[in-house]
């Protein structure tokens, strides 16, 4: 069933790994929306301080949920346990880094409000602000577009941003199975499969270099070719709905 689209609220999904130094000013973005905002942080077995910033937000009444995996699974596994914990309306993943602006929230959220789209993706490469870095990591996440199009017959910029936002009806639907950055092209395989309505828009993305924390490495990219392959050919899947 469709939520009302009057008034939705969102689920903002805070995956988090090693971010002490970062996870209290994402958190202070998303309470800066003028939105209805759950906030549901998902400790992915950080090393640091990170546990404890978010018990201590959670006390203090600006984190609504935290759950607290007890080692580290992967980006997958922990947007995975938010999906299932959220209860808004309205999904969004929110990196715990400082590389995307919740503020992009309002825009996100208004084809799905207006009844147009089923999820909408916060596109790096539609003509946003950005901060100019990494040449050949641009490459890569258009060369995987590229071939995540070719499979599910859609025409995105950006396959592999974080931001996308998805009715949670349809969100909790999706048969995921991901653990670590495969996550993204299975999101977008699945949504394919079940015949979303996906919107694209431009954000603002200013991303970090290594020595500020990146994590994503070429690694992460010949394993994005493995997913790509996997949910889009061998393993196709319609949600159950």
């Amino acid at each position: 069933m469709k939520p009302n689209q009057s008034d939705l609220t969102v689920s903002a999904i805070v995956p988090v790994y090693n971010e002490e130094a970062t996870v209290k000013t994402v958190v202070d973005r998303l309470h800066s929306v003028p939105l209805q905002i759950e906030i549901i942080a998902i400790n992915d077995g950080s090393q640091d301080g990170t546990g404890q910033v978010l018990d201590q937000l959670h006390a203090e009444g600006r984190i609504h949920q935290v759950i607290q995996l007890p080692k580290n699974q992967g980006k997958g596994a922990a947007v995975r346990a938010g999906i299932k914990a959220a209860t808004g309306d309205v999904i969004v993943i929110q990196d715990g880094d400082l590389e995307y602006d919740p503020a992009d929230f309002e825009s996100l959220l208004n084809p799905i409000k207006q009844g147009k789209a089923d999820a909408v993706y916060g596109s790096r490469f539609h003509a946003g602000p950005r901060r100019v870095l990494f040449f050949w990591h641009a490459v890569g996440n258009q060369f995987l577009t590229l071939l995540s199009n070719m499979l599910t017959d859609l025409n995105l910029t950006d396959m592999e941003t974080c931001y996308k936002m998805v009715r949670a009806d349809l969100m909790k639907s999706l048969p995921l199975v991901s653990n670590r950055f495969g996550i993204e092209v299975e999101l977008t395989a699945r949504l394919a499969q079940a015949r979303a309505r996906i919107w694209e828009l431009p954000i603002t993305y200013s991303g970090r270099t290594y020595d500020e924390g990146k994590k994503i490495d070429w690694r992460d990219g010949l394993a994005a070719l493995w997913h790509l392959f996997r949910f889009n050919i061998l393993s196709r899947k319609r949600p159950a709905r």
